[in-house]
């Protein structure tokens, strides 16, 4: 059984009515035209780029890392507008969250069914690889509204932000199972032709990964995939979802499935899975998700990569 979080009466307690106040207003947003989200989003994401130096410099390190041919002014230029996708972003979960079908089909344009229906013609099993873009609650929603679908889910402290997350990856029937049941039922699902999303690029620690370039940058990676491909008779189709500013839409881009994923060799199926996933971030790359602390864990002996 999937363990999604569900509605109980324990979050209409006084302690969560801050909470409830404040999702409202993506409620509202839900509401408006995303000319006039886009709008608002430009305007805050300044306000973040200026105030909130935490982030603004994670994007601006990851970035320079990850591309070191690229000039300081180009860097500069990228994290801007990273800091205005996620910002728009956040903007947008109303929509993940309470938008009705028939508008989500409106904003999110599904590319690459046509090459899972054919692996799916050959007898293959399909998993989506997935990463922290800012889009990645639309890519669910784009594969979760036209196939059943299944994946991990990690809970969140505030209960009622983790009910409404949960609520939205699973309103179209994903079925959502957290790290602690472990890869069973998910193997199974996918066995039973549900495509699984696999969200690839969370640094877990030293004890759980390998260590494989992403970017030619050394990344605590888990060397999960290839077994699970292999386990479940499955092609590996990475998967992104950009926005698109000028179409007012998400564009969820189903790519051709990586080959030769390894199944023994650790390092060097974690190293095809983060050059699948450097494919989908070249894609939009202002939106995959620079804020993160993507190189936390570090080799024995290294030093940390964002001291200042």
């Amino acid at each position: 059984m999937s363990s999604s979080p569900s509605f109980s009466a324990e979050l209409l307690l006084p302690k969560y009515w801050l909470s409830w106040i404040f999702l409202s207003l993506f409620f509202l947003f839900s509401l408006l035209p995303l000319s006039v989200i886009d709008g608002l989003a430009r305007v805050l994401s300044l306000l973040s780029y200026r105030y909130n130096r935490k982030r603004v410099f994670y994007a601006t390190r990851n970035l320079a890392l990850c591309f070191p041919d690229k000039s300081d002014a180009e860097i500069e230029q990228l994290a801007k507008d990273h800091i205005f996708y996620r910002t728009l972003s956040l903007l947008h979960y109303g929509l993940v969250w309470w938008a009705p079908t028939f508008r989500l089909r409106q904003i999110i344009e599904l590319q690459g069914a046509e090459l899972l229906e054919a692996y799916r013609a050959q007898g293959k099993q399909v998993i989506a690889l997935t990463s922290h873009s800012v889009g990645l609650e639309f890519a669910v929603l784009a594969l979760s509204m036209n196939y059943q679908c299944s994946g991990p889910y990690n809970s969140l402290k505030n209960k009622v932000v983790d009910w409404l997350v949960a609520h939205g990856r699973t309103r179209f029937g994903v079925r959502a199972y957290t790290r602690e049941q472990g890869l069973r039922p998910l193997i199974k699902d996918t066995k039973n032709n549900r495509i699984l999303i696999y969200l690839a690029d969370e640094d877990l620690g030293a004890a759980r990964s390998v260590f494989a370039p992403f970017f030619n940058v050394q990344k605590a990676t888990v060397p999960v995939l290839g077994r699970l491909a292999s386990q479940c008779n499955a092609v590996v189709m990475p998967c992104v979802s950009c926005y698109d500013m000028n179409r007012k839409k998400y564009v969820v881009k189903l790519l051709p499935a990586i080959e030769l994923l390894s199944k023994d060799d650790n390092v060097l199926a974690a190293t095809q899975m983060n050059c699948a996933i450097e494919q989908t971030v070249r894609e939009c790359i202002a939106q995959y998700l620079w804020t993160l602390a993507l190189f936390r864990t570090r080799p024995e002996g290294e030093a940390s990569l964002y001291d200042p």
